[in-house]
């Protein structure tokens, strides 16, 4: 019955590697590195360590997003972290963000190389030190950073709640499904309802907040995201509907979403970029007819 369960939680719980359904082989209770293994290194001032997940796309997104305003400095590499094979625990990428979650960003643009890691805080520095999508005017300011930090603390309820039980999880539980099913519908509507009188998230302005929302929310409502679309009725939500595909529109979101992606049409997937080049000769269409 979806009301009662046979489990009774003892008095101390122990780590069962058995748990946790088809990422039983990345978690587990504590942190630190399992191997050594450096990072490598490219040409460019910034090196981006990540995956094409709705956060990756985040950081990739913002990327593109300067080098189409003409920053040059914003010029990068993205190297693949397979978390599935535990990328993330080797000894370079715990250095760089001590998480062990993607992405992790290193500046090497200057006399020291600065870390970055938590997609949030990539996109805050990057919008800083380029002067770009984070208004200056205080309320403006402020309202890009609320909407950024909402994402940031409401995504784990659409992935790690609602996408974990209703996509990856061993076993279908009714009621953590239908828990996190009600509150991702409430955040939807909460989105709504701010598109509805905005035509962005902070305003009238394309910003960070926008490029955080919508590889999670954006991917949700488009149906890239949990197979879910029809399940939680996101044709419901008409104003984050029309705001996604507005954001969709803009080439370089189309780029930075193909970055480090795994998943997909082939042509869609670029695993490595380290040149603008590399999107019209090796993404994985590309490197298969090539051999």
């Amino acid at each position: 019955m979806s009301g009662t369960s046979d489990y009774t939680p003892p008095k101390v719980w122990t780590w069962n590697k058995a748990n946790g359904g088809q990422f039983a082989s990345i978690n587990r209770p504590i942190s630190g590195p399992t191997h050594d293994k450096e990072l490598p290194v490219g040409c460019h001032p910034l090196q981006l360590y990540s995956l094409g997940t709705p956060n990756g796309q985040k950081v990739t997104i913002m990327l593109e997003e300067l080098l189409a305003l003409g920053h040059e400095g914003a010029e990068y590499d993205a190297w693949l972290i397979r978390i599935g094979d535990g990328d993330q625990f080797g000894s370079g990428f715990v250095a760089v963000n001590p998480n062990s979650k993607i992405p992790a960003l290193m500046d090497r643009s200057g006399p020291k190389p600065i870390r970055v890691f938590e997609s949030g805080a990539i996109l805050t520095y990057l919008a800083e030190k380029f002067g770009a999508f984070l208004p200056t005017e205080p309320s403006a300011r402020a309202e890009c950073l609320s909407w950024l930090f909402w994402q940031m603390g409401s995504a784990p309820y659409l992935g790690g709640g609602f996408g974990h039980f209703y996509a990856y999880a061993p076993t279908k539980i009714e009621y953590a499904i239908d828990r996190f099913a009600m509150e991702v519908k409430r955040q939807l509507d909460v989105l709504d309802r701010r598109l509805a009188e905005s035509e962005y998230l902070a305003g009238s302005e394309y910003t960070i907040a926008d490029i955080a929302v919508w590889p999670w929310y954006g991917g949700l409502v488009k149906g890239w995201t949990y197979g879910a679309a029809e399940f939680l009725q996101v044709e419901d939500y008409k104003n984050v509907l029309r705001w996604a595909d507005t954001i969709y529109s803009r080439p370089a979101v189309q780029r930075g979403r193909m970055v480090n992606r795994l998943s997909g049409d082939p042509s869609s997937q670029l695993h490595e970029r380290h040149d603008a080049s590399d999107f019209d000769t090796r993404t994985q269409d590309k490197l298969a007819a090539a051999e």
